[in-house]
């Protein structure tokens, strides 16, 4: 089905945006309280149990739904139990931000980096930090035979890959970058999730200051180890869920509450965070989504990512039916985040196009950068090291567009790859996300 299809069928949903804030009025005293309190661990919210991941197993490297929540939801099958990231709530780099997310100066001890402009403060590598090297061969993962020692079904040696871009490289082969956004100088290390569940990913998992402290932690060692792209924290927020029940809206999704959105927000801001908000789409459409994120779309440190996999037709139940999103769809959205930012003045954008299998995002060769903004293709989906690495070529180095992106699980993947071996990627990611 067309993209301009798929637009037709849905267009008559008027008045999701009147049902997709009702809810929020009511919630907000509730949802002060988990902000400021006890960050929403474990809390389920008004948007039942999140369809979180697909239900289409895939070896090795593979998002699943959840076996039905109570009250009829689908939780996420990225965690069992929730996510913790192991790493306690200090800070070993990286000051907040002025008020208003301006950028500060260098400091002694390199703890912030001048953004020139942006409205966001890089993690500043610490003094002494030396450039990226080669590893010996492609990423080695623990516990896996290393690259030299492979051979193939019938013994032979396998020869080492041969890189497509120099060691370090963001952008993909033969791609280039016009914009000036967050991509093009620095690296994104992002945590993923929804501040009301901690099955959804480590934003639920802590109060938000120790989000935050544990965020710019992760985010300082990839700033130590790839000095030439400090790295900026970002919080993906996941702003509307997807759900197995079609809601008020009959879209299969759930609005996450303005309040709670502007909280986050204000969180990013103060600390020279970035705040990418996340759709899962249902039966809307991402220009939908757009319009009723647009007033958060028009702050200049705020970016837009889809989930793809959640985009279902009609008779299709998201997180038990695996959806998926034409180019021809997401070309018009970025003409929109473009016109959005010449339009308002502000720094360029960035989509970021979630992808755990192939197939899930069809006629890539129409989803084209801009002037004004970048496009990120992120590789998904938890599992062992060697099919995550083997997904990433697929999805990302083969599939060139733009830039590519990488997500980390704390607790799925088995074991966890480190910094220094998602750095080895080919190439690069300009996007780490952590769930």
């Amino acid at each position: 089905m067309s993209g301009q299809e798929r637009r037709f069928r849905r267009r008559n949903h008027g008045g999701r945006l009147f049902a997709s804030l009702g809810g929020g009025v009511l919630l907000l005293a509730a949802l002060m309280f988990v902000f400021v309190g006890c960050g929403g661990a474990g809390q389920q919210g008004s948007q039942g149990e999140s369809s979180q991941e697909a239900d289409a197993p895939e070896e090795g490297s593979t998002k699943k739904a959840a076996d039905g929540a109570a009250g009829g939801g689908s939780t996420t099958a990225e965690t069992t139990g929730g996510i913790t990231n192991g790493m306690g709530g200090e800070t070993t780099g990286g000051t907040t931000a002025q008020p208003g997310g301006q950028t500060m100066g260098e400091t002694t001890g390199g703890e912030t980096q001048q953004s020139s402009g942006q409205p966001f403060t890089a993690i500043a590598p610490p003094p002494g930090a030396q450039p990226l090297t080669e590893a010996s061969g492609p990423p080695e993962p623990q516990g896996t035979q290393a690259e030299s020692n492979a051979v193939d079904q019938y013994g032979q040696p396998i020869a080492p890959a041969t890189r497509t871009v120099p060691l370090g490289q963001t952008l993909v082969a033969g791609a280039e970058d016009l914009s000036t956004g967050p991509l093009k100088n620095n690296r994104l290390v992002a945590y993923y999730g929804n501040p009301l569940s901690g099955y959804m990913g480590v934003l639920g998992e802590t109060d938000p200051q120790t989000m935050m402290a544990n965020l710019k932690e992760q985010t300082a060692e990839y700033s130590r180890l790839d000095p030439e792209h400090p790295a900026v924290p970002t919080i993906e927020l996941i702003a509307s869920t997807a759900s197995r029940e079609p809601g008020a809206s009959g879209l299969y999704i759930n609005q996450l509450p303005t309040e709670l959105i502007k909280q986050y927000a204000q969180l990013a801001e103060e600390n020279g965070a970035l705040l990418l908000l996340d759709v899962q789409l249902g039966l809307a459409t991402i220009e939908e989504e757009i319009e009723i994120l647009r007033p958060f779309l028009e702050r200049p440190y705020v970016h837009l990512a889809i989930d793809t996999e959640y985009s279902v037709e009609p008779g299709q139940i998201p997180g038990v039916d695996l959806g998926n999103v034409d180019g021809s769809e997401i070309a018009p959205a970025i003409q929109t985040l473009d016109a959005i930012v010449r339009e308002n003045n502000i720094p360029d954008k960035m989509l970021l196009i979630h992808q755990f299998e192939t197939g899930i995002v069809t006629n890539k060769q129409l989803i084209q950068p801009t002037e004004n903004v970048e496009v990120n293709l992120h590789a998904d989906g938890f599992g062992g090291p060697e099919a995550k690495l083997t997904k990433y070529d697929i999805l990302v180095r083969d599939e060139a567009t733009q830039y590519g992106g990488f997500k980390l699980f704390y607790t799925q993947d088995a074991p966890l790859l480190s910094p220094q071996e998602v750095l080895q990627l080919d190439p690069a990611p300009a996007v780490v996300t952590y769930q």
